[in-house]
């Protein structure tokens, strides 16, 4: 049985929604990546791949595409989820900062801090509630 499933998420395209009830801190999802040094990394505005890659290296000069379904995480200012990133070994590792019962869509913040409300470069809702967690990536 799969943990996570790609299923259409109203206003959003597609998302990644939980198969099974996740406890707070258990990890969801180790995707690994794969690395584009900076010099390419303009070109990805001419792109599908803009909205999908994750900043990456100690600069965030370079980019990173997640493979499995970690580069199609919606973003929410209100997550239940948060991503860690892995210079080292080239992953980055979905986790819970909440419980996530089965069925409910897996969101995380792309400001990679689940507090940080900074606008995005897309549209969103605003959704006011707040969770008060510390925890950064």
């Amino acid at each position: 049985m799969s943990l996570i499933s790609v299923k259409d998420s109203p206003g959003k395209g597609r998302g990644v929604f939980a198969q099974k009830y996740f406890k707070k801190g258990e990890i969801i999802e180790t995707c690994p990546v794969l690395v584009f040094p900076a010099e390419e990394v303009e070109a990805f505005e001419f792109t599908r791949l803009y909205d999908y890659y994750f900043a990456w290296g100690a600069d965030s000069k370079e980019a990173a595409i997640a493979l499995g379904y970690g580069s199609l995480y919606n973003h929410s200012y209100t997550p239940n989820a948060r991503y860690q990133k892995d210079f080292n070994n080239n992953l980055l590792k979905y986790i819970c900062i909440r419980d996530i019962p089965k069925e409910e869509e897996i969101t995380i913040n792309y400001n990679c801090d689940p507090e940080d409300k900074t606008p995005v470069w897309f549209d969103v809702e605003f959704d006011v509630k707040s969770r008060n967690n510390p925890e950064i990536c």
